[in-house]
């Protein structure tokens, strides 16, 4: 994994298990059971995703199975009533699905996760049609980076911003922690620098040692 950014392509995965909109609750069940799922995408036609269907999606029915909501109830949730009738994934699903851009940034992934509370997105390429899916384990796969290639990339995150005007600045990087240290004359740098070694993928802290350079010091 080369080179910064990385994009969704990077880390998805191409094989998808998806369902169609006529899939019965107890296949979907199954399939999640199979396969260790917590969601399915809804297919379409040719592979469009209409939407999708989560274990949330399915647990109105073991919810409401033997209980009798009062009004209020009904009426508070009305949304995971229709679910506790529905048979069919098209029934079922949460619509419209949530997607990301195989060309989207982990970053971007990581924040529609968030902020949809969803463990998985499908991919879907400009027509809709699915082309993978990315999951939460998948984004983290580039805190496995080796140490040496994040070292490489922070040398030439920040070695523009001190390049002529400043003593050599150190990368060492440890376990996915960066250190960043030597002697540096304008201490406003130091954010600038902690700020482009945390933007490569795989950084897990930065930690900064600049000192001011002893009188007469040259500079590199």
């Amino acid at each position: 994994m080369q080179g910064t950014p990385h994009t969704v392509s990077d880390v998805m995965s191409t094989t998808v298990i998806a369902i169609g909109q006529e899939a019965p609750f107890r296949e979907i069940v199954r399939i999640m059971q199979q396969w260790k799922v917590s969601a399915l995408p809804v297919l379409a036609g040719e592979g469009r995703v209409t939407g999708v269907v989560s274990e949330a999606d399915l647990l109105p029915k073991e919810e409401f199975r033997d209980s009798d909501p009062s009004r209020k109830e009904q009426m508070s949730r009305l949304a995971d009533l229709a679910k506790a009738g529905a048979v069919t994934a098209g029934e079922l699903m949460t619509s419209p699905a949530v997607c990301v851009d195989p060309g989207a940034s982990l970053a971007r992934a990581a924040q529609v996760m968030a902020r949809k509370h969803v463990k998985r997105l499908p991919v879907t390429d400009a027509g809709g049609l699915l082309v993978g899916i990315v999951s939460r384990s998948d984004l983290l796969k580039v805190f496995l980076r080796p140490d040496e290639e994040i070292e490489e990339e922070v040398r030439r995150a920040v070695g523009g911003l001190f390049a002529g005007t400043e003593p050599a600045v150190g990368v060492q990087v440890r376990e996915g922690v960066v250190t960043l240290a030597g002697g540096i004359h304008d201490r406003s740098l130091v954010p600038v620098a902690a700020r482009l070694a945390r933007a490569v993928e795989g950084v897990v802290d930065v930690e900064c040692t600049f000192t001011s350079p002893a009188p007469g010091q040259h500079l590199a």
